[in-house]
C-alpha cells in the first residue's frame, strides 16, 4: 500500500516538530523520526486500525500523538497528525476541516 501524507499532516507534523525543539534541542528531529516510523507502517497495516471521528486511527508508539488517515483503493492518505492530549472537540473540529482529497 502507498501512503499519501497530505498538506493538513504535514503541517501537524511541522507545528509538533517546533513544539517539542522548544521543549529541548534535537527533540523535535527525534519526535519527526518516530511519528514518520509510525506513519510508514501504514504501509503494510494501513486499514486496520480503530475509525475514530470517521477515519482509520493509528496511536503513536512513542508520542502522545495519532495518526488520522482514510484508505483509498491502494493508498493509505494521511490527513492530520494530532496531539491526543488535545480536547476531543477540538480534535473532531480539526478534523471535519481537512478533506481526504486535498493534495
Amino acid at each position: 500500500m502507498k501512503v499519501l501524507i497530505l498538506p493538513s499532516a504535514q503541517n501537524d507534523l511541522a507545528e509538533g516538530f517546533a513544539f517539542y525543539e522548544k521543549q529541548q534541542s534535537g527533540l523535535g528531529a527525534y519526535f519527526l523520526d518516530s511519528l514518520f516510523a509510525d506513519i510508514d507502517s501504514l504501509a503494510l497495516h494501513g486499514g486496520v486500525h480503530r475509525r475514530v471521528f470517521g477515519a482509520h486511527r493509528l496511536l503513536g508508539r512513542t508520542f502522545p500523538f495519532a495518526v488520522y488517515y482514510d484508505v483509498e483503493t491502494d493508498t493509505a492518505r494521511v490527513k492530520a497528525v494530532l496531539d491526543c492530549r488535545r480536547d476531543p472537540k477540538w480534535i473532531l473540529a480539526k478534523l471535519s476541516k481537512t478533506k481526504s482529497y486535498e493534495q
